[in-house]
């Protein structure tokens, strides 16, 4: 049975010279460890910028199918247009006028005057329409069509 307590020769307590806290070594690998673990968060949260792009171009793509449908079911040809405050589709039915006509954010802005035909006829020219906000260095987005497929979002290559 051990004794407890200060040793007769050296008069200390043997449990005194145990290491109390963390070494050096020990405390680096923590700090690596954080490191990591914030630089893996940092790289998996969304770009919000990009994020609005591509929300703005697939809302555009349903709007412009909607409407190739649309034009297909009424046998008149349908024509979409960039405008200074976002866009029009003209040649749709006075019933289809509460179509949306601006960008959910007010940064995007199609490249080019572009004019996109969508109809009647079941097999349109293949087209596409590029998107980037303005004053952002993201890389642009695309909304194109073959003139078979239905219009898809796409980054360029």
């Amino acid at each position: 049975m051990t004794q407890a307590g200060p040793s007769r020769r050296t008069g200390r307590d043997p449990d005194a010279d145990r290491h109390h806290g963390f070494t050096l070594i020990e405390l680096l690998v923590v700090l690596v460890v954080i490191a990591l673990g914030a630089a893996l968060v940092s790289l998996a949260m969304p770009d919000n910028d990009r994020r609005a792009l591509t929300r703005d171009a697939e809302r555009l793509a349903a709007l412009l199918e909607a409407a190739r449908a649309q034009s297909r079911a009424t046998g008149v040809p349908v024509r979409w247009q960039v405008t200074a405050s976002g866009f029009v589709f003209e040649g749709l039915p006075a019933g289809a006028a509460t179509r949306p006509h601006a960008w959910l954010d007010a940064r995007t802005r199609a490249l080019g005057s572009k004019t996109v035909w969508l109809g009647p006829d079941p097999i349109i020219a293949a087209q596409a329409i590029v998107l980037q906000q303005a004053g952002m260095q993201s890389p642009p987005v695309h909304v194109a069509t073959d003139g078979l497929r239905p219009f898809a979002v796409s980054s360029p290559p």
